[in-house]
């Protein structure tokens, strides 16, 4: 994948196959300590203790349409090819948390990508799932959190996308 915000789209849709209502995106750049940080955690199934011994193994996937499971050992080796790691933390019936962690600084670190167009994508895509959303970098932050959106007092599903589209990117402006 080319950029961070791509594996964290696939991710996050592994996340809602696996039956989460709610998923929270956390990023983290502190530049003096040179350290990126993203966490997806969700609500899903979570997975017990056998599958989240293989969950790393690019050949084990619990899907039937395929015999592999790239997104998670794809994006460990992103964090590793920058000085960083991946953990997992689950259990089955209360979700999954990923924690990626990458020297910022370094010059394999993937580009961090558009995260408005992922945010966008997953939002569109699953209008019933509550997304959050937060980045920080140093001393700023801003984020999302889908259940708070509303233009002129209507929800999210009668917002139609030319509207949903500006409440995103005025919501992920640095």
């Amino acid at each position: 994948m080319e950029d961070i915000s791509l594996h964290i789209l696939d991710l996050v849709e592994n996340s809602i196959v696996a039956g989460a209502g709610n998923v929270e995106i956390k990023i983290s750049e502190d530049l003096k300590e040179d350290l990126l940080k993203v966490e997806i955690i969700d609500d899903g199934r979570g997975m017990d203790e056998s599958i989240l011994k293989q969950a790393l193994d690019p050949f084990f996937t619990t899907k039937t349409v395929r015999k592999v499971g790239l997104g998670l050992s794809l994006f460990r080796e992103a964090a590793r090819a920058a000085n960083g790691d991946l953990s997992i933390q689950s259990e089955a019936g209360r979700g999954t948390e990923l924690i990626a962690t990458f020297q910022h600084s370094h010059i394999d670190r993937k580009p961090m990508g558009d995260m408005t167009k992922t945010m966008m994508t997953l939002i569109i895509g699953h209008p019933g799932i509550r997304f959050r959303y937060r980045h920080r970098k140093d001393d700023r932050e801003y984020g999302l959190d889908t259940e708070k959106f509303s233009v002129n007092g209507r929800d999210l599903s009668s917002i139609n996308l030319v509207e949903l589209s500006k409440l995103v990117k005025k919501s992920l402006q640095a």
